[in-house]
């Protein structure tokens, strides 16, 4: 059995339609929250978690990804003329993080074809997947109790959050029976994006799995599902179905905070959220705020 895990894939090809005209030459991933890229809080996630082998899934047009993780020599030699060590360390920081590599999704065929993509450098090991849209905050780690569960039940894991039912149709959602922890599901079933009528429950699968490498076989004869796209769900629906083969697939329910950066209004709230917690921004940004709300009333 697999004592631990060190592979993180990151799904990052999206074109970020939602974010135009600012990601019309950058990345979506490269936005950023407060002072640092969207991407990089994710990559931070995966490192402290033991997750230090990561394998992001580009597309065309996003070597902004792979430069901000790579070294900048001449910003560097900029800095360290100045003695700025502070932003030097900054700057450093990403550089450090983690074993970086990258492959092409090519197609934009979903985030199952994504996940894909990453069969050769996984190989025959459980691997964690985290999508950019979603951070989670570092005071609530999540991963680590994912990983925990994968290890002593041998299965794989996604991170599920209650959602308003009038909220489901944006998520796959999870028919679950329950097990002996408040925090832990055995998943029985999965549907990509229902109807809040036709939901199984209001618990929803955000952006944290923890998969068998099982899913990769699953995969290669998924059908395109929703949006004519290979979607993650449906394959995780068949192993969830099939526990003898796949192992099945259990869910972790997340209680802490999660920042949807995913859309416009959500993106905002994350960069305020996170910044009024900020020791060097805090103290100034709260005050602000309350002048500022007041002001709408």
């Amino acid at each position: 059995m697999v004592t631990q895990i060190t592979k993180a894939v990151i799904p990052a090809a999206g074109m970020g339609t939602r974010f135009l005209p600012a990601t019309k030459a950058m990345p979506k991933e490269m936005l950023p929250v407060v002072d640092k890229p969207a991407i990089q809080y994710v990559v931070e996630e995966a490192v402290a978690a033991g997750l230090t082998d990561v394998l992001m899934i580009t597309g065309r047009n996003k070597n902004a990804l792979e430069n901000h993780f790579d070294r900048v020599t001449e910003l560097e030699a900029v800095l360290i003329q100045k003695g700025d060590r502070d932003r030097l360390a900054k700057v450093n920081e990403s550089t450090d993080l983690a074993d970086m590599h990258y492959v092409r999704q090519g197609d934009p065929l979903g985030l199952g074809h994504a996940v894909l993509r990453a069969k050769m450098h996984v190989g025959h090991e459980p691997f964690a997947v985290l999508l950019g849209d979603d951070i989670i905050d570092a005071r609530d780690p999540l991963l680590d109790k994912m990983l925990a569960e994968q290890i002593s039940r041998n299965t794989s894991v996604v991170a599920l959050l209650e959602v308003d039912p009038s909220q489901i149709h944006l998520y796959g959602a999870a028919a679950i029976e329950k097990t002996d922890d408040p925090d832990v599901v055995r998943i029985t079933g999965l549907v990509e994006k229902p109807a809040a009528a036709d939901a199984p429950s209001n618990l929803a699968i955000i952006g944290r799995y923890v998969l068998r490498p099982e899913v990769f076989d699953v995969l290669e004869h998924t059908a395109p599902g929703k949006g004519n796209e290979i979607q993650l769900t449906d394959a995780l629906q068949e192993m969830a179905v099939n526990p003898e083969t796949t192992g099945g697939v259990y869910g972790v329910i997340f209680r802490g905070r999660r920042y949807d950066t995913g859309d416009r209004l959500d993106y905002i709230k994350a960069i305020i959220q996170l910044a009024v917690d900020r020791d060097d921004l805090g103290a100034e940004l709260r005050p602000w705020l309350q002048e500022f709300t007041a002001t709408l009333e």
